[in-house]
C-alpha cells in the first residue's frame, strides 16, 4: 500500500504528538497514585485537578468538581441514565430519547424498561432532527430524564440542543446529552444550553482512548456509579487513569483553542468532497441535514453499491473509510439511523460515512473522490440492483417527486 488516507475519525483519532509527550511522565516519574496523602503523591493529585479545571472552562461549567473522569463515552452514557432512574424513582419512571441514538443510550434504555421504566423514542425527520414540539409533547408528570444526542454519530446532524434543554428544564426535566461526537468539533457551553449531563469521550478528539468525563451540574444530585473507594467525590470508585486523564485535558485544550480555525478547514473540505461526489458520481445521496451537521461528516448512500464491498475496495487503495457507526460493525441490519430517517433499506446498505480531520489536504480529497467514483462505477458494473434501477427508474422517480424528505439526489 503506497499510501493511507484515514477517513474515519468519527470512529477514533490519533492522539497527538503533544498530547503523548504529556501522559509519558505520569507513566515513570510521576507515577504515584493521586488519592495517596503523602507528597509524592502531589504532582499526580494536582495534575489531575488542572485537568478538571480545563475541561470545565472549556464546556463552560461553574465549578471544575462538576467533571468526573470516565473509561469513555458509554460508561457516562451508562452513568448519567442509570443513576438519574434510581435516584428519581420517586418522582416518576419515565425517559425521553429518540430512536437515533448510539446503543450507549439505546442499550440502557432498554436495559432500563426491564427494570420497570418507560421509554419514548422520538421520531426524527428526514434530516435526523428532533421536533422541538413533539418533544414537549412527550414530557409527562412522570417523566425525569431526556437524553438527546447533540450531534449523531453516523449522519452528523446536529440537534436544537439549546432549545430542547429549555423546553425540558420547563418542565422540571433534567436534560442529558450524549456529545460524544460533539465535543471540540463544535460550540458548546452547558450553562448556555441548558445542559444538566453531558459525556465526552477522550479518542474521538486525538485524546487516548479508554478515557471520557461525565459533567453532572452541581444541582443535579444523581448517586455513584462504580462502588468501592471515595474517588471522584465517592461517586465513581477506582484508583484514577491519571496520564489518561491528563492527555485527554491536554487533547481537548488544543482542539478548544484551533476549533473555530479547524470548523472553517474542515467544513470547506467536507463541502467541497460533497460538491464533488455529488458531480462526479451519479445517484448519490447525501444523508442528514446538508448544513446542520458535524464539520467533518460526510454521510453518503451510493444506489446499487454494497457498503461491504465499497469499504473492502477502497481500503484496498488506502483510504479508510465505514459503512456506519464502529460499535455496529458486522451488524447484517441496516444502520438504525438510517431506518430512522425513513431511507429505503437496500439503499442503507450502499452507504458510506466519511469523516475527516484538519490534517486532510485536497490533493488527498480529489484523490478519494476519484477512486471512490472508479470503485462505486465498478460495483455498479456487477450489480444486479443498479442494472434494475437503470431499467426501471424506480428509484429516480421516487427520488425526485415533490417529498417533505426533500433528500438530495444527483444525476
Amino acid at each position: 500500500m503506497d499510501r493511507l488516507i484515514y477517513m474515519d475519525n468519527a470512529a477514533t483519532t490519533s492522539v497527538k504528538p503533544e498530547v503523548l509527550n504529556s501522559m509519558l511522565p505520569f507513566f515513570t516519574d510521576n507515577y504515584a497514585n493521586p488519592s495517596s496523602i503523602y507528597n509524592f503523591a502531589q504532582k499526580s493529585k494536582k495534575a489531575v485537578e488542572d485537568a478538571r479545571t480545563t475541561i470545565a472552562d472549556i464546556i463552560g461549567a461553574d465549578k471544575p468538581n462538576e467533571i468526573y473522569f470516565t473509561a469513555g463515552g458509554s460508561e457516562s452514557d451508562n452513568w448519567a441514565l442509570k443513576a438519574a432512574a434510581e435516584c428519581f424513582k420517586d418522582k416518576g419512571n419515565h425517559i425521553i430519547t429518540t430512536k437515533i441514538e448510539h446503543h450507549a443510550i439505546l442499550h440502557t434504555c432498554e436495559w432500563l424498561e426491564k427494570h420497570g421504566y418507560e421509554v419514548t423514542y422520538l421520531d426524527v425527520d428526514s434530516k435526523g432532527l428532533v421536533d422541538i414540539d413533539e418533544f414537549c409533547a412527550a414530557i409527562k408528570d412522570t417523566t425525569i430524564i431526556a437524553s438527546i444526542m447533540y450531534a449523531n454519530n453516523e449522519i452528523g446532524t446536529i440537534e436544537p440542543i439549546k432549545e430542547l434543554g429549555a423546553a425540558a428544564h420547563s418542565k422540571g426535566v433534567i436534560f442529558h446529552t450524549d456529545a460524544v461526537q460533539a465535543f471540540t468539533h463544535i460550540p458548546v457551553n452547558v450553562k448556555d444550553m441548558n445542559i444538566d449531563m453531558l459525556s465526552a469521550s477522550g479518542h474521538k478528539f486525538h485524546g487516548p482512548k479508554g478515557t471520557g468525563f461525565l459533567y453532572i451540574s452541581n444541582s443535579v444530585k444523581i448517586g455513584s456509579f462504580i462502588h468501592g473507594g471515595s474517588q471522584e467525590r465517592s461517586r465513581r470508585a477506582g484508583t484514577l487513569n491519571v496520564p489518561g486523564i491528563i492527555g485527554m485535558a491536554e487533547a481537548a485544550r488544543l482542539e478548544a483553542m484551533n476549533m473555530e480555525k479547524n470548523m472553517k478547514y474542515v467544513s470547506g473540505m467536507r463541502d467541497y468532497i460533497i460538491e464533488r461526489i455529488s458531480a462526479d458520481i451519479p445517484y448519490a445521496i447525501l444523508n442528514g441535514d446538508r448544513y446542520k451537521r458535524l464539520p467533518g461528516n460526510i454521510h453518503m448512500s451510493f444506489i446499487g453499491a454494497a457498503s461491504e464491498l465499497l469499504l473492502i475496495m477502497l481500503d484496498q487503495k488506502g483510504i479508510c473509510v465505514s459503512a456506519g457507526s464502529a460499535c455496529a460493525s458486522g451488524s447484517v441490519d441496516p444502520s438504525h439511523v438510517l431506518t430512522a430517517i425513513g431511507v429505503d433499506k437496500n439503499i442503507a446498505r450502499n452507504s458510506v460515512r466519511m469523516t475527516i480531520g484538519e490534517d486532510l489536504t485536497k490533493e488527498e480529497a480529489d484523490y478519494v473522490v476519484e477512486e471512490l467514483k472508479a470503485v462505486v462505477e465498478r460495483i455498479r458494473s456487477m450489480s444486479p440492483e443498479y442494472a434494475q434501477f437503470i431499467a426501471k427508474k424506480s428509484y429516480c422517480l421516487l427520488y425526485t417527486s415533490p417529498s417533505p424528505r426533500d433528500r438530495s439526489l444527483s444525476r
